[in-house]
């Protein structure tokens, strides 16, 4: 019997890891409708009189997602101003769920990266991943690899799904 050779680790092929891109730090979601009378109706002037006793201070250096839980017509102005609160404590605010807020995590980081390194090669972007990657950072890390890549294929090396072949 020979020896056992790892044919992965000796290919062209290039491993595209959204984890490695993953801001470190706590997220955590803000429920708006707790300032609402019966969590439906917003008066500006109780809300913007909770807003100012309540304590913005345990969400510093946090990423936090606004969001309403009912079904209340919310005006803009309404978001705007508890972000307006939360800015100086939170690393970052988003509007909607906690995936809502790593698709804007992820679209503020990959298109900073250099895509240069893949240039003609084979690249596979993982798709297991131990952290909440969202599909909107796999869809857009594919559109970012696409110019460079000579083809993008998902999941792992070993059960790849071919995605993309340059022409």
């Amino acid at each position: 019997m020979g020896e056992i050779v790892n044919k992965v680790a000796n290919s062209a092929l290039e491993v595209f890891d959204l984890e490695d891109y993953y801001p470190k730090g706590e997220r955590v979601e803000l429920d708006i409708s707790q300032w609402l009378l019966e969590g439906f109706l917003l008066r500006e002037k109780d809300f913007r009189e909770q807003l100012k006793q309540y304590d913005w201070s345990q969400y510093a250096d946090k990423y936090v997602a606004v969001y309403c839980s009912t079904d209340a017509i919310i005006p803009g102005w309404a978001f705007i101003l508890v972000t307006v609160y939360l800015t100086p404590f939170a690393k970052k605010v988003a509007n909607g769920r906690l995936e809502d807020l790593e698709n804007s995590l992820y679209e503020e980081i990959l298109p900073t990266l250099d895509y240069t390194k893949y240039e003609g090669k084979p690249v596979i972007i993982k798709g297991c991943s131990r952290k909440p990657v969202p599909t909107g950072a796999y869809l857009l890390a594919a559109q970012k690899l696409q110019p460079f890549a000579r083809s993008i294929m998902y999941g792992e090396a070993c059960s790849a799904v071919p995605l993309y072949k340059k022409k």
